[in-house]
């Protein structure tokens, strides 16, 4: 991967992790202990479901989460490679 590739992708998490709402997604996730659907990170943050869907899909469009379907329900978990290769240390500080 070229440098500006690189650089490209650095940018655009930046960018993502602008909005507060992700932040708080994004700790959320990290200091739970298994994934979390949508529902339950909403009810934790006090915002709707669809909502979160959305933040999902912003952080899961640069590789910071990903999501599992089982059935009904979407679970949802950091992309610890991307964090690790773009962010080191980024989730200490959380």
């Amino acid at each position: 991967m070229t440098i500006e590739i690189e650089d490209q992708n650095r940018a655009e998490i930046f960018q993502t992790l602008s909005d507060p709402n992700r932040l708080k997604i994004i700790r959320i996730l990290y200091h739970s202990s298994r994934e979390l659907t949508c529902g339950e990170v909403g009810e934790k943050l006090s915002i709707s479901k669809s909502t979160v869907s959305y933040h999902f899909k912003e952080l899961r469009s640069v590789q910071l989460t990903k999501t599992r379907r089982e059935a009904q329900s979407k679970y949802l978990s950091l992309n610890m490679d991307t964090f690790n290769k773009y962010l080191p240390g980024f989730l200490d500080s959380l």
